[in-house]
């Protein structure tokens, strides 16, 4: 996430960037429809972001999803014409907040269905971040649109099975990725047609084992990028068993039968999985 945000950056921000981030406000401003009755880019966005950077800090604030990811994962919504969606961490809600914004558009309504199911599932371990996110969907006007389970996403995914969703978004905890997509293949939760979108799969601290065999060996050594050290936002001795265990991840996926992936080099690498016909 940067200082202001992708759609509205500051003249000074657009001199300093790069060729590469130019590039990125550019695409965020030209995915940006104004006339739309259900804007590209829910109200309270902005203000979340804000809030989320003053009271987490940066290293925890660039977790949330940025705009122009949510413009990508609003169009994809569309795109399928998603009724259900099952997120994996929820954060401060900003993701959840654009799934719902993108579900309006299709035409769902919200509140629970005969099921008692509301349109969005989004899975978080903290209490914490959970109140947060109930009180900004609230605050965005969407709080009959997303139901926050709160606990280990691992069980409470599993819990889940027998339901059906459109898209099945990973953004928590790294090493339990495997676990999430078997849960999703394995009891048939994903609907025909319908996707697994993995967030942050090209860490700066994953991409430098690109010529390292899966599973990673505890003595593997990764290439030196000539970008110098790799990312450490992580911390606490995180970064290896983060970054090894997302190579495990993108090479499982990679080699599944059951599946197609397409991996897209934004933001922290994005994955896009579509179950393969039987």
């Amino acid at each position: 996430m940067i200082s202001s945000t992708e759609t509205a950056a500051t003249l000074a921000e657009l001199k300093a960037a790069s060729a590469e981030q130019l590039r990125l406000f550019y695409a965020a401003k030209a995915s940006v429809n104004p006339n739309l009755s259900i804007p590209s880019i829910p109200p309270t966005i902005p203000k979340i972001y804000a809030d989320t950077l003053a009271e987490q800090g940066q290293r925890l604030a660039v977790m949330s999803v940025s705009e122009y990811q949510g413009l990508l994962q609003n169009f994809f919504v569309g795109l399928l014409r998603a009724k259900r969606i099952v997120e994996v961490g929820t954060f401060t809600g900003a993701s959840a907040i654009f799934f719902a914004n993108a579900l309006k558009r299709n035409g769902v309504a919200g509140g629970p269905d005969a099921d008692g199911n509301k349109p969005v599932i989004s899975l978080e371990l903290s209490d914490k971040y959970a109140n947060i996110a109930r009180q900004n969907f609230a605050n965005a006007g969407v709080e009959d649109y997303i139901e926050v389970i709160v606990g280990d996403a691992r069980e409470n995914l599993a819990s889940l099975a027998g339901q059906t969703f459109d898209i099945a978004f990973l953004d928590a905890d790294k090493p339990s990725y495997p676990v999430y997509y078997d849960t999703v293949i394995g009891e048939n939760m994903l609907a025909k047609g319908g996707l697994i979108i993995a967030d942050n799969t090209a860490f700066d601290c994953v991409t430098p084992y690109i010529s390292i065999p899966a599973p990673v060996a505890d003595d593997a050594v990764p290439i030196e990028p000539s970008f110098g050290p790799v990312d450490q936002q992580m911390g606490l001795g995180q970064t290896e068993i983060i970054a090894k265990a997302l190579h495990n991840f993108n090479e499982y996926v990679r080699k599944d039968p059951r599946t197609e992936v397409v991996m897209l080099p934004l933001f922290t690498g994005i994955s896009l999985i579509r179950l393969l016909d039987a």
